[in-house]
């Protein structure tokens, strides 16, 4: 297939670029900066509205990864607007323009987060699940209706829920390897929240399953099957650095740290299940923490998580 990606540059993007080349897709990329662009990179402006339609032209699948990082400074009324429209206008300018072209493309893979479901406790989390009532619940609300104009269209709209990414390469897993190396890792809060997650290898390897599978549209929960309570990440996690967990972060003082953002990000529970994949015959090769934790750290080999 010919695959139109944004997001390219960014974790997730930058690893599953090479995979769909692997099997011989051809990948090419809409990015917001002309710097150094090559032949397969198209730029666009989303808060201009500026997309040339005919850099959609031809592409059979979109993979639709853009988005201002959520965690990289305190959650002010700026910053949360940032967050928001990143999101919200460029999946609405990308899908409108997709609803307009004479051969519109078969299917669009468009990024959410499990942060939809909001703060559940305990309560298992499917794609039936309703939404939550908090910031990232009403922004993931706002993405996903932003391509609605095209799945009107009758484009194959995936809108693909994912949990926590774990790579040593960045992302969450990245920011706490030092301080769980020093030994200063611990427990955030009452530690029975539950952490939904995924290992960056299946999330490529789920991307690339949605891009083929036709039966799958709307919803689909990206997270490995077993989520973790926080308590049991932290155990893992040290027991894979070989390094003691007893610094407990409380959760007025994440709090004190973080603002709301520490609500949203580390103490919200979402115990997300991933329904339709399974039920669709994915097989994921990590589902468990503690072993995924192991091999991501031994691959990247030592002088990766130092």
């Amino acid at each position: 297939m010919q695959v139109l990606l944004t997001g390219s540059s960014g974790l997730i993007g930058s690893a599953l670029a090479p995979a769909l080349a692997a099997q011989d897709h051809r990948v090419s990329r809409l990015v917001r900066s002309t710097a150094g662009t090559t032949e397969g990179i198209t730029f666009w402006d989303p808060a201009a509205r500026k997309l040339d339609p005919a850099a959609l032209e031809g592409v059979d699948a979109f993979v639709h990864l853009a988005g201002e990082s959520i965690a990289s400074g305190r959650w002010s009324a700026a910053r949360k607007e940032g967050i928001r429209d990143s999101r919200v206008q460029g999946t609405h300018l990308l899908a409108e323009r997709l609803a307009r072209l004479e051969r519109p493309p078969k299917a669009l893979v468009s990024a959410s987060a499990v942060g939809y479901y909001g703060d559940r406790g305990a309560d298992v989390l499917t794609e039936e699940s309703a939404a939550g009532s908090n910031f990232l619940a009403g922004v993931c609300r706002e993405w996903e209706a932003a391509t609605d104009l095209a799945a009107q269209r009758g484009i194959r709209v995936v809108l693909l829920r994912i949990a926590a990414v774990l790579s040593v390469a960045g992302g969450a897993l990245a920011k706490m390897l030092l301080p769980f190396r020093m030994g200063v890792g611990g427990v955030v809060g009452s530690g029975q929240q539950y952490f939904s997650w995924i290992s960056i290898d299946d999330l490529v390897r789920v991307i690339i399953h949605v891009l083929n599978a036709d039966s799958l549209r709307g919803p689909v929960n990206a997270a490995a099957p077993n989520p973790a309570t926080n308590a049991e990440f932290t155990k893992a996690l040290g027991e894979a650095l070989g390094r003691p967990t007893i610094f407990p972060m409380p959760a007025f003082a994440a709090r004190l740290a973080l603002g709301e953002m520490a609500d949203e990000l580390l103490l919200a529970s979402a115990r997300v299940v991933p329904t339709r994949l399974l039920a669709d015959g994915f097989q994921f090769h990590h589902s468990e923490i503690g072993p995924a934790l192991r091999e991501l750290l031994q691959r990247a080999g030592p002088r990766r998580v130092r």
